[in-house]
Parts: C-alpha cells; structure tokens; sequence
C-alpha cells in the first residue's frame, strides 16, 4: 500500500475527501480540516492500495491538488488492519503488476543528476571491470556490475521516451554518455599507470581469455542477454523488487564492454576496442528498446484491468 498526505485547498477538500471515499482502493480516511498552513488548506490523510493509485493520483491533480496544494506518497511496509485488507481484494489487479506512473517518474528522474557521486562510481566500476577483462577474471566482472550505476539513467530513458519527457530524455542521455565517457578515459589512464607499474601489460590482452571473451564477440545472444536485462530492470523497478541484483544483469552487457574499449585503446589494439563499442551500443539499444516495451506492455494490460474493474462496479 501507499500513504497519502494531501493538502487539499479549502474548496476542494469536500470534492478531494468524497473521491477518497468512494474509491474500493483507499482504507484509513482522515480528514482534518484547516490543519496546513503552507500551503493553507486541509491535511487529508489515506492508505491506497497500489492497484488504485495511478488512478486515483491522476484525479487529485485534476482537482488541482497538485497545483493549490500537495500530494506525497510513501510505502507502507506493514498494515494490520480488516479494511485494508478488504481495499486490496476489492480493487481490480495485484498491486505487484500495478505501474504508479508518478511513482516511477519521479524515482527514475532522480537517477539522472550527473552527480559526482555518479560519475565516481561508474568510474570506479569500469576500472575493476578493465583490470578483469586483463586477468580473464569474471569475480571481478561481478563486482564491477555491482558497483555501476548506470541502470538509473537506462530506466529513466525508457520511462521519458514512453512519456515523452524531452527534458528528461536529455538528462538521460548526457548521463549516459558523460558517465561511460570519463569512465574510459579514466580507465585509459589507469591502464597505463599500472602499465608502467609493471602489474598488466598488453600481452595481458592479447592472450587467451576464454571467460571474458564474450565481451567483445558481439553476437546474437548480445542481443538476447540486453532484450532480457531491459526486460527484468523495467519489472523491478514496477513491481519494487530488488534494484541491486537487476544492476548486476544491466552491467553484465554495459561496464565490463566499456571497461574493454577503454583497456584496448590504451593498447591500440583497434580491432577488440571496436568490438566492444559494438558489444556496447548494441546492449544500451537492446536494454533500451525492451524497456520501452516492457512499460508500453504494463501500462496497457494495467489500463485493461482498471477499466475491467470500473465496469464491474
């Protein structure tokens, strides 16, 4: 379920309180009026079962909460409570499969600030997946996967080009190209200081690396393991479940090709650094596409069961 505090301008509270009320999906009414001094209006306090709330957001704003007043929302980890469970078996769907647009708008939007806590840590991902693609090592494959953070800024585009958000789609793609741009870089720089450190050198890469080769083959199954991954990031971050473990599979197709160009160019063996910048595009516009597609699926069988639900009624 979601908690929402609303301030509802005094003339619409009544209209805002009667929609609450009359909704299957909202337990736990409280209306206390005159409560909010800025904005000055009425705090309207409910618990709304995912299922409903896309819907039911969609009409505070149209009341013009949004704009006179306030709307929040929080997860609410644990509910005792008969009506609750009454809201959640009358509202239609489950609330796993429901898509809270706003929700995912405003969590993918924060994924998209070209922070330096952002840029440190693609960096310093794509330099633990460079010294792994040298020593053909795939523990340190994983843990680079772990450390990028690059599945933000994929799922905030996906979710901007579905909603047509320009600005968004902007932000997304600088991320993006600004993040993996001073991550190779770096990377480059890093690869020629351990060079000269004597601890990798360039037969490191030219070697036999069975278990890191697949880096920079692009293939089929490239296209596969990214349709797959922008699949599995969209659900998790729809149904809420853990974003860790689906950045582990985003970056399995994303930092280690990065890392791979990077350690070839420094190099200047061309032919596995195009490669990789193959294996890479390919992944981003794979990851991309079934993102979109994923959320393009979702919103539309979700929208089918809430007019199923409001026919029923």
């Amino acid at each position: 379920m979601l908690h929402l505090r609303i301030i509802a301008p005094p003339d619409r509270s009544d209209a805002v309180a009667d929609l609450l009320a009359d909704d299957p999906g909202v337990a736990h009414l409280v209306v206390v009026p005159g409560a909010a001094r800025q904005p000055r209006g009425d705090l309207i306090l409910c618990d709304v079962v995912r299922e409903s709330a896309d819907r039911l957001l969609g009409q505070l704003q149209d009341l013009g909460v949004e704009a006179r007043g306030g709307i929040s929302a929080d997860d609410v980890e644990l509910t005792l409570s008969a009506s609750a469970r009454k809201a959640a078996h009358d509202a239609p769907g489950h609330g796993e499969d429901a898509v809270v647009w706003d929700e995912i708008a405003a969590k993918t939007g924060e994924q998209t600030v070209l922070s330096g806590t952002y840029l440190v840590l693609i960096t310093v991902a794509t330099m633990i997946a460079g010294i792994g693609v040298l020593l053909d090592q795939p523990i340190l494959i994983v843990g680079a996967m772990v450390v990028g953070p690059e599945f933000g800024p994929l799922a905030a585009l996906c979710v901007a080009l579905l909603r047509r958000k320009p600005r968004t789609i902007v932000r997304s793609v600088q991320a993006l190209l600004v993040g993996f741009v001073v991550a190779m870089l770096a990377t480059v720089l890093s690869t020629w200081a351990l060079t000269a450190a004597d601890l990798v050198s360039r037969e490191m890469l030219e070697a036999e690396r069975p278990l890191t080769s697949f880096i920079w083959h692009p293939d089929a199954l490239s296209w596969v393991v990214g349709l797959l991954a922008g699949v599995a990031g969209m659900l998790s971050l729809t149904a809420k479940k853990s974003g860790s473990l689906v950045g582990v599979l985003i970056s399995v197709t994303t930092v280690p090709a990065a890392a791979n160009v990077a350690v070839a160019v420094a190099y200047g063996v061309w032919h596995e650094a195009a490669g990789s910048a193959l294996q890479l595009v390919i992944n981003i516009c794979a990851i991309v596409l079934a993102g979109l597609l994923t959320l393009a699926v979702q919103g539309g069988w979700w929208a089918y069961v809430a007019r199923r639900g409001s026919s029923a009624r």
